[in-house]
């Protein structure tokens, strides 16, 4: 799969700047960087290895700067923005073409008739990066040099290494004074160590400094390759690793990389053999996102344990969060024909349950325990049971179920009686209710300097639809293992009738928060309440859902998701930017996420029931596609026109749940949908 990206990408600095290319590993390593080379961000490398599956993600090797000698002239193909905001070189003029191949990234540069093409991958399930370089078009001789920097920090940042260089045959290995050693090996060509080796200052780094973070870097000038390239079809390949004697065979390393795309299309097309046949393009391309994202992490805590697996949140900085996880786990793998990988997810987390909850997020380090501080989240557990019921739905089965019920029942248990952070059901309603101190327990979860921005304590709205599905749920899991449903349909049936609570007859809408510190109903307008109505369960009236709908898409909606915050609010943030101070005030507060679309798309075909009109709340990610992260979907977007994308590059709920609903809408535009009301639509001739 062949994506092309347009001319305006190459020849414009700004643009090539800001659009940003990425290579994962499926072990939460990856390689990344701007499509004009020039970086921009302290996490632009071209090996970002996972130290400790999925986490200790460290940035080894971050750049190789190229230089061709041809017809007797010598052009640099690398691109620098100095500190004083000066440009040279200037080698991205020399780009004609950038294109994705699957999820490889693919770069033509011209130098007068000759044509050199580049590739950049990563080995699945090794923390190896390959860049291939081939003359396409040329018959004279072209000399490339390509000039090593490496490091070895965390790829948030930090301090200075030691690093030692070992000359070997095809390259050379670097030795950290702290951690193990990795190579960078090339299949021909002369190496030479710099003598000695400098510290280079990277910088400006554009993104940073707009996030109110260090604008310049460090790495270190290693050593210098030169190859000849004799004629067209001659090449050379670079291989950068942790593995002391990886593959230099480019040409099979490219066709694995392939073949894993190629499979990731075929278990999807299984799937989903009505849909896959006439699926626009851009939905492949996401099928093919969304393996980014599934990594591994071993089920037992310990190294060299049984294989588990978890979710990335989001790249570049996210680990795998519980939240993010099962909010995505149907659009990344159930949807994607990736069964298998979602019963290891689930048995991974249910693995780690303590006191009822699943946890939030992992901690950088490996050797860093769960501790209570790592379960903060009153929804996550709640997205736990619908994962599940929808991978029962997905593979036939009930083992996953009946293995896990004494497990299910226990987090129920946990939660009628009370759990961790205040999180307890209020028998006096059935509904769940949570938050204590400056405990940030939803979704909406910013808290910079110990300061929860959105602390929603109480009664939260999208915690109670997912709660009234879990029950019922639950109720369901009993039945199909032969136990007694009856106390989980009674909760459930409590719940149902609790959440009328929620309605706000003076604004056609629900509150947000119910039962707070204050004694007052939250009644700001966000997105959160979406899920009453995209949720299995249905909890509002026709007409209630269809008032919540048309504010929410008045109001809320844009075209690359929903804003957090009615613009009308005082509180209301339109634009995400500056420190984190700044940026954490307003990303529930006006910012505009991409995960969003999905429940409102789906809802909107529940009420109405046309499939056409909903999707075309999806497509306008198609655009997006080639605009921020290439060839995935942003994590947020300002609240104000013209939404321009900001925080992670490729976010794995702004994935899966686009993913998601276009398959169920379009599934269930085949198979002739329930609109409002229950009335059945008619089965498309």
């Amino acid at each position: 799969m062949l994506v092309h990206f347009g001319s305006e990408i190459c020849g414009d600095l700004r643009v090539a700047e800001q659009r940003e290319w990425l290579a994962t590993n499926g072990l939460g390593g990856y390689a990344m960087g701007t499509v004009s080379g020039a970086p921009s961000r302290s996490y632009h490398g071209l090996l970002i290895a996972a130290l400790a599956p999925p986490v200790e993600r460290t940035l080894l090797v971050s750049q190789l700067e190229e230089c061709v000698g041809y017809g007797g002239h010598s052009l640099d193909l690398a691109t620098h923005r100095r500190v004083d905001g000066s440009v040279h070189p200037r080698g991205h003029r020399h780009i004609t073409s950038f294109a994705l191949e699957g999820t490889v990234p693919r770069w033509r540069f011209a130098v007068a008739d000759a044509l050199l093409e580049k590739r950049v991958w990563m080995a699945q399930g090794a923390n190896t990066t390959t860049v291939s370089y081939r003359l396409v078009r040329g018959g004279g001789p072209l000399e490339l040099t390509l000039t090593a920097f490496v490091q070895h920090r965390s790829h948030h940042g930090g301090e200075r290494p030691a690093l030692t260089l070992e000359p070997l045959e095809r390259g050379l290995r670097v030795c950290p004074e702290t951690g193990a050693p990795f190579v960078l090996l090339s299949d021909r060509g002369r190496w030479e160590l710099e003598a000695p080796p400098a510290w280079v200052e990277v910088g400006p780094l554009a993104a940073e400094a707009e996030r109110g973070l260090a604008s310049t870097a460090e790495h270190l000038r290693a050593a210098t390759l030169t190859v000849t390239l004799s004629g067209e079809g001659s090449g050379v390949t670079v291989v950068a690793s942790t593995s002391e004697a990886p593959c230099l065979d480019g040409e099979r390393g490219l066709a694995e990389r392939q073949a894993h795309g190629a499979r990731l299309l075929q278990c999807w097309q299984a799937a989903q053999p009505e849909l896959a046949p006439a699926a626009p393009p851009w939905i492949r391309q996401l099928v093919l996102a969304a393996d980014a994202f599934v990594v591994e992490r071993s089920m037992d805590g310990r190294a060299g344990e049984r294989l588990g697996a978890s979710v990335i949140a989001g790249y570049p900085w996210f680990n795998d969060w519980g939240r993010d996880t099962f909010l995505s786990l149907a659009g990344l793998t159930l949807v994607t024909g990736r069964v298998e990988v979602a019963e290891r997810i689930l048995r991974t987390y249910a693995a780690r349950l303590s006191h009822g909850l699943i946890p939030n997020s992992f901690p950088d380090r490996s050797d860093q325990p769960l501790d209570r501080r790592s379960y903060n989240t009153v929804d996550a557990t709640l997205w736990f049971f619908q994962s599940l019921a929808e991978h029962r739905a997905a593979s036939g089965s009930d083992a996953l179920v009946r293995e896990l019920l004494p497990q299910l029942e226990a987090i129920l248990d946990h939660h009628e009686a009370g759990t961790w952070f205040g999180i307890r059901m209020d028998p006096a309603d059935g509904l769940l209710a949570a938050g204590e101190g400056e405990t940030q327990l939803t979704w909406m979860d910013a808290k910079p300097r110990d300061r929860a921005i959105t602390p929603r304590h109480g009664k939260a709205v999208e915690v109670n639809a997912l709660w009234v599905n879990a029950l019922r749920s639950m109720a369901g899991f009993s039945r199909l293992t032969g136990a007694d449903p009856g106390r989980w349909q009674a909760l459930a049936d409590r719940a149902v009738a609790g959440f009328q609570r929620f309605w706000n007859p003076e604004l056609g809408c629900c509150f947000d928060v119910l039962d707070g510190p204050s004694g007052r109903p939250d009644d700001r307008l966000r997105p959160n309440q979406l899920l009453a109505l995209s949720l299995p369960e249905p909890l509002l009236s026709p007409a209630q859902a269809a008032s919540v709908l048309a504010l929410c898409g008045q109001r809320l909606l844009t075209c690359h998701g929903l804003r957090t915050l009615d613009p009308a609010d005082p509180d209301y943030c339109g634009h995400y930017g500056g420190d984190a101070q700044r940026r954490d005030g307003a990303y529930h507060q006006g910012t505009v996420w991409a995960w969003w679309l999905g429940p409102f798309a789906r809802a909107h075909f529940r009420l109405h029931g046309d499939a056409s009109l909903a999707l075309s709340f999806l497509e306008p990610m198609a655009d997006h596609l080639g605009a921020a992260g290439l060839g995935s979907l942003s994590e947020i977007f300002d609240g104000d026109a013209p939404h321009a994308p900001r925080g992670c590059i490729a976010q794995a709920w702004s994935v899966a749940q686009v993913l998601a609903a276009w398959t169920e809408i379009s599934a269930g535009s085949l198979a002739g949908a329930p609109i409002s009301g229950g009335t059945p639509r008619p089965p498309r001739r």
